[in-house]
């Protein structure tokens, strides 16, 4: 059983930065491919950033405009979201998701960090 919880999340001024963390619990954390999505209120979930299991590649969703930084630390099983210079229109529920080596979607979700920017 796998289980990802984020943390971190909060209301915060734009402009401001915060980072997010998702622990993995469970399994070997080094095996899995990890991601962060977001879903906006009323709006699909749409994908932010990945990072493959090693930590060597990062990819980004293609909206994201360089500022945002996925990171992970596989000795303390953790992935992490740097999110900088907020703005309102980034208020949303971010999930961490994890994907096997051998999975084509992602397998396991935490339970989300609700992250709201005021103007």
């Amino acid at each position: 059983q796998v289980q990802l919880v984020e943390s971190g999340g909060g209301l915060v001024q734009a402009g401001g930065s915060l980072r997010l963390s998702c622990i993995v619990l469970g399994q070997s954390f080094s095996r899995y491919r990890m991601a962060w999505f977001r879903q906006p209120p009323g709006e699909e979930r749409e994908f932010v950033a990945g990072i493959n299991r090693s930590g060597g590649s990062t990819t980004y969703g293609g909206l994201m405009g360089g500022r945002f930084t996925i990171s992970r630390n596989n000795a303390n099983n953790t992935v992490y979201l740097q999110i900088n210079s907020l703005k309102p229109e980034d208020t949303a529920v971010y999930y961490c998701a994890a994907k096997g080596s051998e999975s084509v979607q992602y397998d396991y979700w935490g339970q989300g960090t609700q992250v709201t920017v005021s103007s």
